[in-house]
């Protein structure tokens, strides 16, 4: 039942409907863990790229160009889709694309001749995974009741850890670790490593279908493909326009610009980072993905339940505090056993931070103006987000890893302190008309 103001009162579609839209992000959070972070990156940066400190450049220049083609891409799209007939449709065919771009990543054998198929193809995923993620964050406030937001919001980031934490184990255990890789696979090509490309778009599509099948469309305005498009550009206008006038919104989307910047680089060159200052080998790196998704998906669904009593903002307080408090320690340390300890703790931070900005994006939203916002949410968290990666690529051509890793902590910082400006205890009234 809806309350009129384009909130739900009750599950819409019920809880089968709640737990299909969940699983999704233990669908698609495996291309992140797998590709993005883990074995991909480090894989590349190893046996692909000239060497490390070029590898690690080239793969942060690829995830900085990737962010501004989302930054371009999302609010466009956002907005036709909002004055269309629904959102399930656009997560169909980006996740299709996500697929693709995953089991293409096969043919990057070692070697500095895969170098462009290998980044060409990585960043067709990035773009196709975060497009899909629009519309899936633009579901949410229609499907839960208000005093459940934060609570399907964490639940759901907690699947995604746990997801991409499954698949790295398997991974890990039946590919990478065997002395003799199953199936016939050839160890010196590599292919051991780059099954994981095939596993994930498999991953990807079978348990996406849930989403696909149960979960109730949340639609839009209804209109055909030719008049959405137009309606949708003129929504975008107006919205970019009228953004000035919610000055709580505005203070909150610049506050996420700078602190998901922040986390979104640790996540983009993470492995890289661990491979390059710790010497960890590829399967090493597994192992501290696998510790990183076990504390972080632990600290999705534990803190799920201050979101809706605290607030959101709190939550992404403690979570973005928190990661900024581990990670200084750990641009210092030079013991392995250190890194992990600290990172394991970090780990419990990083879901808090990112499931309850999506809700506190549910909740400041205007009435009825939900998926616009969301456009706009993708937006800035997108439209400089190739800042952190390439300002790492760049600093670490120059004065190496550390100090690359170490541009992010202004930007966790700079995010907490504009956030303790926001006031999230309602929607911003004078936006509803």
């Amino acid at each position: 039942m809806a309350t009129g103001t384009g909130r739900v009162s009750i599950w819409m579609g019920g809880r089968r409907s709640a737990f299909g839209w969940a699983l999704y992000d233990w669908a698609n959070s495996p291309f992140t863990t797998v590709v993005t972070t883990f074995i991909f990156a480090a894989y590349f940066a190893e046996a692909v790229a000239a060497d490390r400190i070029v590898g690690a450049s080239q793969w942060a220049f690829m995830q900085g160009a990737a962010a501004f083609a989302i930054a371009i891409l999302s609010p466009v799209l956002g907005a036709i889709a909002d004055r269309g007939r629904g959102r399930k449709a656009w997560i169909v065919f980006w996740t299709l694309v996500m697929v693709a771009a995953s089991a293409a990543l096969w043919w990057g054998a070692p070697g500095a001749g895969s170098t462009a198929l290998v980044l060409a193809t990585a960043f067709v995923g990035v773009v196709a995974f975060e497009m899909g993620i629009v519309f899936y964050n633009a579901m949410l406030p229609g499907l839960a009741p208000p005093s459940h937001m934060g609570r399907l919001s964490g639940w759901s980031w907690g699947l995604g850890y746990f997801g991409g934490l499954t698949c790295l184990v398997m991974l890990l255990f039946v590919f990478v670790q065997p002395e003799i890789a199953p199936f016939g696979l050839d160890k010196e090509a590599a292919e051991h490593i780059r099954i994981s490309g095939p596993v994930v778009a498999l991953w990807v599509l079978v348990f996406s279908l849930p989403l696909f099948f149960l979960t109730a469309d949340t639609p839009g305005a209804g209109l055909p493909v030719g008049r959405s498009v137009d309606a949708g550009l003129r929504q975008l206008r107006d919205t970019l326009v009228n953004v000035r006038r919610h000055r709580n919104i505005a203070r909150f989307l610049i506050a996420r610009i700078f602190y998901i910047d922040g986390l979104n680089t640790i996540f983009a060159v993470g492995a890289i980072y661990a491979a390059a200052v710790f010497g960890m080998s590829i399967e090493e790196v597994l192992m501290f993905g696998i510790l990183i998704n076990v504390t972080a998906g632990i600290g999705a669904f534990a803190f799920a339940w201050l979101d809706d009593r605290l607030g959101p903002k709190s939550t992404v307080l403690f979570g973005v505090v928190g990661v900024a408090a581990c990670g200084i320690p750990m641009l210092l340390i030079g013991d392995k056993t250190w890194f992990y300890i600290l990172g394991g703790i970090m780990g419990v931070f990083f879901g808090p931070a990112q499931a309850a900005s999506r809700s506190l994006m549910g909740r400041l939203a205007p009435k009825g103006r939900e998926a616009e916002m969301f456009g706009l949410y993708a937006f800035a968290g997108r439209s400089t987000a190739f800042l952190g990666p390439w300002l790492y690529g760049v600093v670490v051509l120059a004065a190496g890893h550390r100090w690359g890793m170490a541009t992010v902590m202004p930007f966790l910082i700079a995010g907490a302190l504009i956030l303790l400006t926001v006031d999230d205890k309602s929607p911003d009234a004078k936006s509803a008309g």
